[in-house]
Parts: structure tokens; sequence; C-alpha cells
């Protein structure tokens, strides 16, 4: 359903058609439904909520934008309110009152069961960025000394209400010894004790790990759910790989907005207003615009230089253009491979080394193609096709160095790698560039 046809629906009372056609709907689809009505400000929406089934809004509920959910608490009744939070898993439920009012946590808080409640406020405890914050505590543990089939009969009553049952975990006094997996109880013997067909060496992160090394965790060993400990590895919760995508997403959202100069925004594109827009991008942009005054000075120190051979000026925007491009092929390269723990600090030299003799290539021959292009077709004489070809050599090898280095040093000193890219490298190797264009050509033309 498209929202013309549920307005239409709705105008014509077919709720029982509506109804139907929510019940035929996946509950993310019916999310995007709800925050498409509520950006058209949508006066009816908990009239619409109210007219799916239980089951169906509550798991809907789940995949709805901030906004929507909290749209449809403010008109919730408390009944309601508590039929929505049972359906809740822990960390959803965590991740939600992050994103509401100081008014509408206290209102979630006071219509949850007290064990919800509970687990909610132990979750908060912990730094935003750990792995604290994103894990459930509903997971599937068994006892040191249980059968297969005792652990199938916890299973059965328990596991409807767990996040998970794929992987289970096996506890001595809290303490991780071990987990399994569902198919490898299938094909046991029930009379086999489940620690006998558990794997001990598990990997596991720390309550206070950081959440992007979690999520990279996952990823590199592939699992479907990561064990967190605590300083006793005691296992308190689990973090599931639905989780770790959203920190992916996250991070590399954040990447992507400091890579394009932008401050990083918590509302989608549509939802940020114009001021604060702007807000996030100014401040870089004042910023690189003022360094951009090295350039114009630069330019004015060796204005005697083009004055004499004009065609020197020509040239600029492209030695400009070919240090940028260079540098932000490799702080691309460098800034990639760190996010995925291909390239470490330890790795500064043997990243040098490389990209010298890359830049090397690519100089030469960009070098040698515009020289004799200059030559031939612009007719600007040897002496200055050897400029300009030289002059490419070593802006190329610079800006290559610079922009593998400059991401390093920023990991180096505890920023982020991402804000070493294109605009900030084009602006320093803008100055770098022209710097070494004019100096090779004072000393090659004697101007």
């Amino acid at each position: 359903m498209n929202i013309e046809e549920v307005m239409t629906l709705l105008e014509e009372k077919k709720l029982a058609v509506l109804r139907s056609n929510f019940d035929e709907m996946h509950p993310a689809d019916i999310a995007a439904l709800f925050s498409e009505l509520i950006e058209r400000n949508f006066g009816s929406l908990i009239l619409l909520y109210r007219v799916m089934s239980k089951e169906v809004a509550a798991e809907s509920f789940t995949y709805m934008e901030p906004s929507a959910q909290e749209t449809l608490i403010n008109s919730f009744t408390d009944r309601e309110l508590s039929e929505v939070l049972d359906e809740l898993y822990v960390d959803d439920a965590v991740d939600m009152v992050e994103e509401m009012p100081a008014n509408v946590v206290s209102r979630i808080l006071k219509n949850a069961d007290p064990a919800m409640r509970s687990q909610i406020n132990n979750l908060l405890k912990y730094p935003e960025d750990s792995a604290g914050s994103i894990m459930t505590t509903e997971f599937v543990y068994f006892r040191k000394g249980k059968t297969i089939a005792e652990c199938f009969e916890r299973i059965r009553s328990v596991g409807i209400m767990k996040e998970t049952v794929y992987t289970c975990y096996v506890t001595d006094n809290r303490k991780l010894i071990g987990a399994v997996s569902l198919l490898e109880m299938l094909t046991a013997e029930p009379t086999m004790l489940i620690e006998d067909i558990a794997e001990s060496n598990i990997i596991t992160v720390n309550t206070l790990e950081d959440k992007e090394t979690v999520a990279k965790t996952l990823s590199k060993y592939d699992l479907h759910a990561i064990p967190v400990v605590d300083n006793e590895d005691r296992i308190v919760g689990i973090v599931t790989f639905d989780d770790a995508i959203d920190v992916i997403e996250e991070e590399n959202t954040e990447d992507f907005s400091k890579m394009a100069a932008v401050a990083p925004l918590d509302e989608s594109y549509f939802k940020t207003t114009v001021w604060q827009h702007a807000k996030s991008r100014l401040p870089w942009l004042l910023f690189l615009m003022l360094s951009a005054t090295l350039t114009g000075f630069v330019i004015s120190r060796y204005e005697t230089a083009f004055e004499k051979i004009a065609i020197l000026v020509t040239f600029m925007p492209m030695i400009m253009g070919t240090a940028g491009n260079s540098g932000s092929q490799s702080s691309t390269l460098i800034i990639r491979g760190m996010a995925v723990d291909e390239i470490h600090l330890r790795d500064l030299f043997k990243v040098f080394w490389k990209e010298f003799r890359v830049a090397l290539v690519c100089g030469a021959v960009l070098g040698v193609v515009n020289g004799l292009r200059i030559y031939y077709f612009e007719h600007a004489g040897i002496a200055v096709a050897i400029t300009v070809g030289l002059s490419i050599v070593g802006v190329v090898i610079l800006a290559k160095i610079v922009g593998a280095m400059l991401p390093m040093f920023a990991k180096k000193i505890r920023l982020d790698p991402a804000i070493m890219a294109t605009p900030m490298i084009s602006t320093i190797l803008d100055t770098c560039s022209l710097l070494i264009y004019f100096s090779l050509a004072v000393f090659i033309l004697h101007v």
C-alpha cells in the first residue's frame, strides 16, 4: 500500500480492508509508511496504528523512526504502551529511550515491567560507544552439567523471549565456559552433557570494548552473535549481527560526513533544518577558505614569473588539480585500509615506501605525457615543457605521500583519520604544488 491508498481507505472508513492489508505487509514497510505520514503532518497516526492487529502493530513499532515512535507514545494509553514494551527486546528499548526526551523516557520506564526497567537502567550505565551500550541481555544459556534433552526443555520454555537461539552459551557460576550452536545440539545424543559438545575456544568482548571494534570482530569471525563478558569473565549479554550492522552504518555515515568536511548530523538529510545544515558545514568552509589564502600568497610571491611568461598561468589549474586528485586517491585508500584494520600505525614506513614507488611511476607517466603535449601541441618551448613535466612528477610524489601520511598521523594523535580527506588534502596540496611549480619555473626558466 502507498500513502494515497491508505488515506483513501481511511476516509472511506474501510478499516477491515486496511487491517487486512497491514497483515500482509512487512513491519519494516509499515514503519516506512508511518515515517512518511509523519513528514506529511498526518494527524490520525494513532488511529491508523490501532487499526492493525496487536502483533503487527508491536512489531512495526520496533522498525519506526524515533519521531514516529515519540508521536505514538504521546498518544498511547498506559496499557497500549505496556503492550508495546512487552514486545520489545531490551536493547531495542534502550535504543528507543536514548532517542526520546526526558518526559517520554519517564513514561516508558513507568510502564515497563520491573525486570525490563532494571535491565534498561543497567544498560544505560555503560558508556555510549561501548559494547555494553549495544548488547542485549536476552540470550539463552545453560548451566554446566545439563543434558542436551534438558537444554532443549529450557529453549522451549524461554526461547520465545530471547533475541536469538541459534547460538547458546554454557556457564559455570555465570562464568562463560563454552558456546554451542542449535545445529550441534540437534545432531547430538539427548543424554550427552552440554559442555561435551560446546566450543570452549570462544571469541568474546569486554563490556567496555569500543562498539566499532565489536562490529569489526563480528565481521572478521563471521559470527551471528558475540558474547559480552565483564572483568571476571561472567557473561552479561550478547551483541547480535543486526546491532553490529547499525554500528557500521553509523560509523560509515560519520566518516563520509567528515571526509566531505561536514560535521556529522544526528538526523537524516530531509529532517535536518537549513540552519543545522549550514551550521555543520560553515566551520569547515571557513577554515578551508582561510587556509586557501596561503595559495594566494604563493601566487602573489611569484607574480613576476608569470608576468614574464604568461603561459605559465594556464598550467596552474592542471598542476593543482593533479595534486588534489593524487592526494585524494592515497588518502581514501589509507583511510579505508585503517577502517577495515588492514593498515595499522606500525605500517607507517611500509605505506610510505609503497606510496613513494606508486607516485614515482604515476608521476613519471603523467610528466612525460604532459611535457610532450605542451611541446608538440601547445608550442610552448622545450624549457616550459620540462618545467611542467618535472613539476607534475614532484607534485604527484608529494601529494601521494602527504595523502597517505596525514590520515596516519591523525590516528596517531587520536583524531579521526577521515578529517584528512579530500577537502583538507586538496587545500594543503594547492599551496605546496604551486610552490614546487613556481620554484622550478624560476630555476629552469630564470624568471
